[in-house]
């Protein structure tokens, strides 16, 4: 496998002293783990950050071995992270992504879809103005992946809150069931914070 390409960084995990395993999210290969050397250094902490884009030149000798990848920034959204409500979205948005896709299954949508909701989480000027995004790219999700139905139509910010709160039940069931961390600890978070926005 050789593939250089701009990728969203989804999840970071620590490996080693300094090295992290990054899942990427390519157009054209989908979610791709790889090792990046360094990962947790001085000068690759700020570019290892959920939600960033990347240019990334991933290699591996065979398929079945993980690849190794160098990264540079393209996108932060590090300056959102000290944000309550733009950085739970980010996390749970990204967190999402990194559980429920399958590796190296290119999702085209989803790649421009995420890419546009975090556009749009990081250019608002409230949350008011990126909930409908989201809930409609957990809807997309769900239908991409096979278990969901037509697209929403979302009027209000009210209207948003509710389809989020009807598809939680069916992203915990369908998406994160077999996943070993607390995925939905990250969009409780979120939604925590969003209902204080609104009461």
């Amino acid at each position: 496998m050789q593939l250089t390409a701009p990728a969203i960084l989804v999840a970071a995990r620590p490996h080693g002293e300094t090295a992290v395993i990054a899942r990427l999210l390519t157009e054209a290969n989908g979610l791709v783990a790889a090792y990046v050397a360094g990962g947790r250094g001085r000068q690759l902490r700020p570019v290892v950050i959920p939600g960033n884009v990347v240019q990334a030149e991933i290699r591996a000798k065979s398929d079945s071995q993980l690849p190794f990848a160098r990264i540079e920034l393209v996108t932060s959204r590090g300056p959102w992270l000290g944000e309550p409500l733009p950085s739970a979205a980010i996390a749970w948005a990204t967190a999402l992504t990194a559980a429920a896709l399958p590796e190296r299954n290119p999702y085209p949508s989803l790649h421009a879809a995420l890419g546009g909701l975090l556009d749009a989480i990081c250019s608002a000027g409230a949350a008011r103005d990126w909930v409908a995004a989201l809930a409609l790219y957990e809807a997309l999700l769900l239908r991409e992946l096979g278990y969901g139905g037509e697209r929403p139509a979302i009027a209000d910010l009210g209207q948003a809150l509710e389809i989020l709160d009807r598809q939680e039940p069916l992203i915990a069931r369908y998406l994160l069931a077999d996943t070993r961390a607390d995925v939905l600890a990250a969009r409780q978070l979120l939604r925590q914070r969003l209902a204080r926005m609104v009461s």
